[in-house]
């Protein structure tokens, strides 16, 4: 296997996921780094946040992350010879106000990576900017969704429930790459 250092940001998720499911605590990969991997790394993000889905003790991640040379620096975990970063971000796993529909599993060298869907990538980036304005975020959006096949339909279902669909039909033509 890959040392950690030779690692993409995608493998050492992977690698981590794996280790610490063989440890009983279940995590998927939320936020930037999904928009890294979706969009073949056009936008990168340096930390991987892992949702952590059963709610397990920080005390038990901690242990789990030792055993593979991570330490905790603040609310993230570092390790000697990566730049990436791992943070836990609180659960449940969700995106606005739902939970995630669908989980995609990809199997590589380093161990089984578990992260949001395409769909739900873009629904996560969509939360950002609908209520922090955060045009970065928007950006982000029309970078997953011009690489990867997602369900506009869902999403407009999404934005209506979250009560953003004026902002959503506003910025359709920018998603679906009809108006840029």
């Amino acid at each position: 296997m890959k040392s950690i250092k030779e690692m993409t940001n995608a493998e050492l998720a992977a690698f981590v996921e794996s280790h610490l499911r063989n440890e009983g605590i279940d995590v998927v990969l939320s936020g930037g780094a999904c928009v890294s991997i979706y969009s073949s790394n056009r936008y990168v993000s340096m930390d991987l946040d892992l949702i952590n889905t059963r709610f397990t003790k920080r005390r038990r991640i901690r242990d789990a992350m030792r055993e593979i040379g991570f330490s905790e620096e603040g609310k993230y975990f570092k390790h000697p010879d990566t730049e990436y970063f791992i943070e836990f971000p609180g659960g449940p796993l969700s995106v606005g106000n739902e939970p995630v529909k669908e989980i995609v599993e990809h199997e590589l060298d380093t161990g089984t990576l578990r992260m949001l869907s395409p769909t739900d990538c873009v629904k996560d980036r969509l939360a950002g900017y609908y209520y922090w304005d955060d045009l970065q975020c928007l950006d982000q959006v029309v970078l997953v969704a011009s690489s990867n096949e997602i369900n506009m339909e869902e999403i407009e279902r999404w934005s209506k429930v979250e009560g953003k669909l004026e902002e959503f039909n506003s910025i359709k033509g920018r998603i679906t790459g009809r108006n840029k």
